[in-house]
């Protein structure tokens, strides 16, 4: 005969305040499912793509004052408590009504455009789970970067992405954020200085 033992692991709940003082050690955080992961540092060539990505998208974002950009520092707090950090996130205007400025804390819900940049120690099903995370609190448009293999996968929704795109294509903004048109080769330049 023999007997079930159950064992009953209680998950920290993180207050945004807890999650807030964590040492500003050059780490990045994020909450899954009650557990604090460290996302380490991405290396130089992630973060240089990251900013080329970020101006671009500044650019137009700030001509037509269609919203907030934010960088891989920001957590956005998703409905199940998770608290998500895309590489560049996009907020819009219409999902800030009511704000006069940005709260120190974190936004709720997925922002509007969430970018991931992969690094080479992401897993499918990680980038998979955020994909279906981000749109499951409100994302609009996802771009995961392929920085090695030089590739871009647009998400409209979870499931699929909708298009792959090489260096001779082009970034949309679409409707999230109109106007905005980027080429994919630009985010892949050789060094030429």
């Amino acid at each position: 005969m023999s007997t079930a033992i159950e064992l009953k692991t209680d998950k920290k709940v993180w207050t945004d305040e807890e999650f807030m003082a964590l040492p500003k050690d050059g780490h990045r955080y994020e909450i899954v499912n009650g557990e604090l992961v460290d996302m380490g540092n991405s290396g130089a060539l992630h973060g240089n793509l990251a900013i080329i990505l970020s101006s671009a998208l500044f650019a137009t974002v700030n001509a037509q004052k269609l919203g907030s950009l934010f960088d891989s520092s920001t957590a956005f707090k998703m409905k199940n408590g998770n608290k998500r950090s895309p590489d560049i996130s996009f907020f819009a205007k219409e999902r800030l009504q009511g704000m006069t400025e940005l709260p120190t804390g974190f936004l709720e819900g997925a922002p509007d455009l969430a970018v991931e940049i992969l690094s080479p120690g992401n897993t499918v099903e990680e980038i998979e789970t955020k994909i279906t995370e981000y749109f499951d609190n409100g994302a609009r448009l996802v771009w995961v970067i392929s920085p090695t293999q030089h590739y871009v996968l647009v998400y409209r929704c979870a499931q699929e992405p909708d298009r792959l795109l090489k260096s001779v294509d082009s970034l949309d903004g679409e409707e999230v954020i109109p106007g905005f048109t980027f080429p994919v080769a630009d985010l892949f330049q050789k060094l030429s200085f």
